[in-house]
């Protein structure tokens, strides 16, 4: 049975398998037999995301009579990598921004988005970012854009008060270095483009510009110049730092006052530091002005899918406004249509950042080839401290033109 084959591949251990080494399954003479069931991986944030699509499977088998496989990833992309080389990929998975566009060129995906009774509903950028060669491919799950998160408890003894919202630069290194105190940090965030990113953009930076790699641009150096200053001051610390996994737990466990994060962080403090009292605004403008990151998921399908209808009717079920405010209420992130994220903004204004960020918000560089490229850059910030902002954009624009070259 298909889905015991991958849960088999799912949970091999040890096994390393690149998306290179992987047989399309267009090649492999898959057919077009219909199923009375679907296996469903995914990459689960908190409980509340792993408990929220266990429901929404058995609400779909309720309706429908078909079965659904929920499969809690360990290593998602890892994992993609073991069922596409065993012909057994699952039926419908996650597929993060950052590898869309890697999966499509290389003939994994099938495009199936346009054909779904929804397809017109998703918002325009959200279509344009799951497009390969201007064709709908994959069906936006949510999204969710950064902002920055208060201790309401830390703030307010440390005498700040709602004026002291940073909305600049200057301000944000102040109530940071006002937020330190023993045992607790200003600021913290993930050390990775995906946090760190976001100033480089706020001082005008960007990767790509006009189809020209400008990695090494002085409005990049800027950003990573003004994040050091905040090391150097020690109002800025990374989880790894805090002895932390992430900037959530650095933020619950109270080792940091503030920290960057999306929407996903209201349900991971309900459930594991419920006590936790914060508020989340937009993120400080920098000296070009105010920027984030969005960031989307979508419901990937393996090419020439033998369950192509019946996984059709799940992400068209999944993808319902109903469904996806659901999915907000019950881990934060935003609804992937007009409709939805307009009825999100109302049910949910304590989120009403994150909401606000998408007027300005920017996608991470995600072409084919991109996200070999940042994760060594991320790998380079780990010596953040002790090498140059230039040096690390070096790095990072040589290795992200061959990338870009080669994609062309």
């Amino acid at each position: 049975m298909r889905t015991s084959q991958w849960s088999a591949a799912a949970l091999a251990a040890g096994l390393v398998v690149t998306l290179a080494a992987c047989t399309p399954a267009s090649e492999s003479g898959n057919g077009s037999s219909e199923t009375e069931s679907l296996s469903m991986l995914i990459a689960s944030s908190s409980p509340a995301e792993s408990g929220y699509y266990e429901d929404a499977a058995a609400r779909f088998t309720e309706e429908t009579g078909t079965e659904v496989e929920v499969i809690i990833a360990n290593d998602l992309i890892q994992q993609l990598g073991q069922g596409f080389a065993g012909n057994s990929a699952p039926d419908v998975f996650y597929l993060p921004w950052d590898q869309f566009q890697t999966y499509a060129a290389q003939g994994f995906l099938e495009p199936y988005a346009a054909d779904l009774a929804n397809a017109g509903e998703f918002l325009p950028a959200l279509q344009e970012q799951f497009s390969y060669q201007d064709e709908f491919y994959c069906a936006p799950k949510d999204f969710s854009t950064l902002g920055l998160q208060i201790n309401t408890d830390a703030w307010a003894a440390a005498g700040l008060t709602d004026a002291d919202v940073p909305t600049t630069w200057d301000d944000l290194s102040a109530v940071a270095a006002t937020l330190t105190t023993d045992g607790q940090v200003g600021l913290s965030m993930g050390r990775e483009y995906a946090r760190v990113g976001v100033f480089m953009n706020q001082a005008g930076g960007t990767l790509i510009d006009n189809g020209e790699v400008t990695a090494d641009s002085a409005e990049n150096a800027e950003g990573l110049a003004y994040v050091q200053s905040l090391v150097d001051e020690g109002s800025l610390a990374f989880p790894p730092d805090l002895e932390s996994g992430w900037g959530g737990e650095a933020f619950g466990l109270g080792r940091a006052a503030m920290v960057i994060e999306g929407p996903w962080i209201n349900g991971a403090m309900q459930n594991d530091f419920p006590d936790r009292e914060f508020i989340s605004v937009e993120l400080p403008a920098g000296p070009a002005g105010p920027s984030t990151f969005s960031f989307a998921t979508c419901w990937g399908m393996p090419i020439d899918s033998p369950t192509r209808d019946a996984s059709m009717q799940f992400i068209e079920f999944l993808t319902s406004d109903d469904e996806q405010l659901a999915a907000a209420a019950a881990f934060g992130v935003i609804p992937s249509t007009t409709s939805g994220s307009a009825a999100y903004a109302e049910q949910f204004p304590e989120n009403a950042a994150f909401v606000a960020g998408v007027d300005y918000a920017v996608s991470p560089v995600s072409f084919a080839g991109a996200a070999a490229v940042l994760t060594e850059f991320n790998s380079e910030l780990e010596t953040f401290g002790a090498a140059n902002p230039a040096s690390i954009l070096a790095s990072l624009q040589t290795n992200l033109q061959a990338a870009f070259d080669s994609a062309q």
